[in-house]
């Protein structure tokens, strides 16, 4: 998968303002000059292995971690073992985040700490997680209907972190203009920058992004604002950023289906590539992923189980009987073999 220049008969990328001039913050993970492409967290996708893959291929601005549990109960070991030794400034030289989905303010203080002490440079809390919300203790995106217990958990996060403080957050909990609440207390606080999904937490990711609520945040606040939800294509991440105005953009599952889609924005390979394009592209990216899990796990299923989660982001129809055969593929033999048909 090859890096390809701009052409005359490519979509060329539209001018579009850098918003963060304004922004003094010398905490921000990414530098000036450009709207940053963040990495999206998902978990159970974009594991070191994959995140390394698209260090290597397409250098992300910045890259997140899968988000990491904070333990409720067991006060010296806020974090497990294995999500400590994710933790670092940076991997092959990008800025990672750090990210911590938890509830309670000496809970999620004392994992914040034991991550930098652990290396880490940049820390996030999550406020988005959907699924948060269906577990006793309200964490993700459930933690939106105890906006009082924010108001004393994100100070407290802000002073305890030295690097960079950041949230992801929806839009709300059921009420998608509930940020427009918030954005006072995550000013105050000092936060160094939001990462919007304009979704409430109940939408789960049903219905469109509202980026209508991203463009109204950023008007509304002196926060840079990093735009998330519905960006599948170049096209839709040119739109977002005329549109909103945002600092910068963060790619889930539109590159988790596609890693170019961030040198498509970047005006470095086609905007809209064709079949053939498509094609070449897959089977390396689906290859280069099977060898990487396969110097990790020694089991094929496990090896299967994380690609098989990549292809769940994909809905491109040309390839979509592939897609299927590759689901139903039993070995790593088998996955290769449907690979070399695409």
């Amino acid at each position: 998968m090859t890096d390809h220049a701009p052409s005359e008969h490519h979509e060329r990328r539209p001018t579009v303002a850098f918003h963060a001039s304004g922004f003094a913050s010398a905490q921000l993970p990414w530098g000036s000059g450009s709207a940053p492409l963040l990495l999206a967290p998902m978990q159970g996708v974009t594991t070191r292995a994959l995140r390394a893959l698209f260090i290597e291929w397409v250098g992300p601005d910045v890259v997140f971690t899968e988000f990491m549990r904070v333990n409720p109960v067991a006060a010296r070991r806020r974090l497990s073992a294995d999500d400590l030794r994710e933790v670092a400034p940076s991997e092959g030289g990008t800025p990672l985040v750090v990210q911590l989905i938890g509830h309670g303010r000496e809970a999620l203080v004392s994992a914040a700490l034991a991550a930098q002490t652990a290396g880490a440079r940049h820390l996030n809390l999550n406020l988005g997680c959907p699924y948060g919300r269906m577990t006793s203790g309200l964490t993700g995106g459930g933690m939106l209907r105890r906006p009082d217990e924010l108001a004393e958990i994100i100070p407290a996060l802000r002073q305890a972190v030295t690097g960079s403080f950041s949230v992801k957050l929806r839009s709300g909990y059921d009420d998608p203009g509930q940020i427009f609440s918030l954005l006072p207390l995550l000013e105050a606080a000092g936060v160094d920058f939001l990462v919007l999904h304009p979704r409430t937490v109940v939408q789960e990711y049903g219905g469109a992004a509202d980026h209508g609520v991203t463009a109204a945040v950023v008007r509304r606040t002196r926060l840079p604002v990093i735009a998330n939800g519905d960006v599948r294509t170049a096209a839709d991440g040119w739109r977002v950023l005329e549109a909103t105005g945002a600092a910068g953009l963060m790619l889930g599952r539109g590159a988790i289906a596609d890693p170019l889609l961030f040198q498509r924005l970047r005006g470095r390979a086609p905007a809209a590539p064709d079949r053939y394009e498509r094609a070449v592209g897959l089977r390396r990216y689906l290859r280069d992923l099977i060898t990487r899990y396969g110097e990790i796990f020694h089991r094929e299923t496990q090896v299967l189980g994380k690609v098989k989660g990549v292809l769940a982001t994909m809905d491109d129809p040309d390839f979509e009987n592939v897609r299927k055969r590759l689901k139903k593929a039993r070995t790593v033999r088998d996955f290769r073999s449907v690979l070399d048909t695409v």
